[in-house]
């Protein structure tokens, strides 16, 4: 009471409801899931109960940071310790997304979620792998866990409480438990067998974070109070593996098995390198006898990553651009400036290694680095037989994903393009001429990204549909400062490579990636580089953050915001007269300067004829290379949403993405 007034104050809800996920193949985990929202009932709370099958994470899952809810997931683990069909989508979206550098270890972070698994120990080495699984993703994005990982068991004779369905009681048992301590906005319940704040769950928390924080760089400090990551009530978890993955937080007891396989590994590499001197001495064909450039170890860490390798020293990877178009939510940038279908580009790469160790390098640096060829090498056929396959393998996982156009799911298993950009240096592939001949044979146009230290190859480049030269800085100092060459000669090299591009016929593009306090003050030197090679497109983009490393010095600072990377350009281009901004995709922070050739009637053509170019290509191999043609020969239209200025900002308007962000008035995207 206050001047004869009563004060209401607003009751601060701490939970405002609960949502039930499962992924069921038999039908128990919807079960339990009907019976878990009943119990939940009980307590007025609002309850969903949600199938995975027709959920759609990448539009909903980041609505729960900021929503109270408390998330319980009831995954079963099928056949080989696959999700089940209904989960296959989620589970594939959660794990790209915990390994992809762009989402970061916190874009979930304020979500609470509980996992049950469901599975059986028959199976030991798939033992609820799948609920495993799910709960590292979670928390690897930064969700907070409010409980132990709860573990069903369909083995009677092993099951903890003797069923499976005696399992998930005692599980349920304690997730109504602790909502209830949720609800009263407390973050732990407590036996109260504990000294005040000497809880033992506490301490080993703690002791198990501070061991994450000196065993890797990768995984963000998380509340202190927070159970362990990775926490489980089975003993499984504790075998092979949990020491497999890089970017896992060690339990103290597991350190000395972890301490054994390193010490294997590390005997069984100094046996191989053994037998590799023994090799070099005796072999007389030292060719036939070269080691393969994907290691063990690389092939595990790769893979893990979402990469499907092919042979030893090729890759192809599914672009989250592809993904974005195939739901119709716009393509990138390459859409944007020069009309490639995103959603039938393959990316891929016939050479996983480089001549670089570049401080932006989204690999971290895990590739294999070298000066030359010197490796065991895969005929291009079967490379690119095994590209096309594997990339229509991974779209053909998106049958059935919610929100994916079945007429875009079609078009996407014919691949129209190829980006040559996915990691390392393909140019440095021995047959890359060959490669490029059968692309263009399949229809297929060509996209090949070059370090500038390979100028030799470049020269002797057949035609490809357009060419890029990475120009990552324009003095010796700072080339050497952010792209860290391995060539002695590195900067003769970049020069002489932009000599060998101006001499090009067909499509050239610069590429410059602006790292802020780095060199983005270099415009005059840049501009003489311009001259240097003559490039028929110039793009601008800022350095896109790939988190922390050991190996880079990189932070956000060094990331530039859009309009700093529009100033540099308008700057830039007062200094080329030949040149004016053409394109934008705000998204990617990107920007493109285009010559003014491609300028006409006041209009720009710097979209791509891709059907002209199979036709001129084909006269080409025709004539033996007698008969050439030029960057204007298969120019097109550009259309007015991708011109600079231009009130969509890069975004294709029949895109859903370009829709949303229109009708909320926000198009930044970045």
């Amino acid at each position: 009471m206050t001047n004869g007034y009563i004060s209401l104050h607003k009751k601060e809800v701490f939970v405002s409801g609960v949502k039930i996920f499962y992924g069921s193949q038999t039908g128990t985990a919807k079960e339990f899931a009907t019976i878990l929202a009943e119990a939940v009932t009980s307590l007025y709370l609002p309850v969903a109960v949600i199938n995975l099958k027709e959920y759609d994470p990448d539009d909903n899952l980041v609505e729960e940071v900021t929503s109270k809810n408390v998330c319980a997931f009831l995954v079963a683990t099928y056949t080989d310790g696959r999700p089940t069909e209904s989960a296959e989508w989620f589970c594939k979206w959660l794990e790209e997304a915990s390994n992809d550098f762009r989402f970061g270890k916190t874009y979930l972070k304020g979500m609470r979620y509980a996992v049950f698994g469901l599975g059986n120990s028959a199976y030991a080495s798939h033992f609820n792998k799948v609920g495993k699984n799910v709960d590292k993703w979670l928390w690897m994005l930064g969700a907070h866990r409010v409980m132990t990982r709860g573990e069903g068991d369909c083995n009677v004779v092993k099951s903890k409480h003797g069923s499976i369905e005696a399992d998930f009681r005692a599980w349920k048992t304690k997730f109504i438990s602790q909502l209830q301590v949720l609800c009263k906005g407390e973050k732990k319940s407590c036996d109260g067998s504990c000294k005040k704040g000497k809880c033992e769950s506490n301490q080993r928390s703690s002791e198990e974070m501070e061991l994450g924080s000196h065993t890797q760089d990768g995984l963000h400090q998380r509340d202190p109070e927070e159970e362990e990551p990775f926490e489980s009530s089975s003993e499984e978890e504790s075998g092979t593996e949990d020491h497999q993955s890089l970017t896992s937080v060690v339990d103290v007891e597991d350190l000395g098995n972890i301490m054994n396989h390193v010490k294997k590994e590390k005997r069984e590499k100094e046996q191989q390198e053994e037998k590799t001197g023994l090799f070099r001495n005796t072999v007389k064909n030292e060719a036939s006898e070269r080691r393969a450039m994907i290691t063990p170890a690389l092939r595990e860490a790769l893979t893990k990553q979402g990469y499907q390798l092919i042979g030893s020293h090729s890759g192809v990877k599914l672009c989250r651009w592809t993904k974005s178009m195939l739901r119709g939510r716009g393509g990138c940038y390459k859409h944007t400036f020069y009309g490639i279908e995103s959603h039938r580009c393959m990316e891929t790469t016939p050479s996983l290694a480089c001549a670089n160790k570049c401080v932006f390098c989204w690999r971290h640096h895990t590739n294999p680095v070298g000066t030359e060829w010197r490796w065991k090498m895969d005929q291009p056929e079967v490379i690119l037989k095994e590209a096309i396959e594997n990339h229509q393998n991974m779209i053909k996982q998106f049958k059935g994903v919610p929100g994916v156009k079945e007429e875009r799911f079609k078009e996407g298993m014919t691949v129209k393009h190829c980006a040559l950009s996915l990691v390392g240096e393909p140019i440095m592939y021995p047959e890359i001429n060959r490669f490029l001949k059968l692309l263009h044979e399949c229809k297929i146009s060509s996209f090949l990204v070059t370090n500038a230290q390979f100028p030799v190859e470049i020269r002797n480049l057949k035609p490809v549909t357009q060419l890029y030269v990475s120009v990552d800085a324009s003095t010796k100092d700072s080339l050497k400062k952010i792209d860290r060459p391995l060539f002695k000669d590195f900067w003769q090299r970049f020069l002489d490579s932009l000599k060998a591009l101006a001499a090009k016929q067909q499509r050239t593009v610069y590429r410059l990636t602006l790292v802020k306090a780095w060199n983005v003050d270099e415009l005059q030197a840049y501009a003489e580089l311009v001259s240097l090679g003559h490039p028929d497109f110039i793009e601008v983009k800022g350095v896109t953050y790939c988190g922390e490393s050991s190996a880079s010095s990189l932070t956000m600072a060094n990331v530039p915001w859009h309009e700093e990377v529009v100033r540099f350009v308008r700057e830039l281009v007062d200094l080329i007269p030949d040149y004016e901004i053409a394109c934008e995709h705000e998204h990617s922070n990107c920007l493109l300067i285009a010559h003014k050739k491609f300028k006409i009637d006041r209009e720009w053509w710097t979209w791509i004829d891709y059907n002209r170019f199979q036709e001129l290509i084909q006269e080409y191999e025709d004539s033996g290379g007698s008969k050439t043609f030029s960057a204007e020969d298969y120019m097109a239209k550009t259309p007015h949403w991708a011109l600079f200025g231009a009130n969509e900002r890069g975004f294709d308007p029949k895109d859903t993405r370009f829709q949303r962000k229109n009708k909320s008035k926000d198009i930044s995207g970045c």
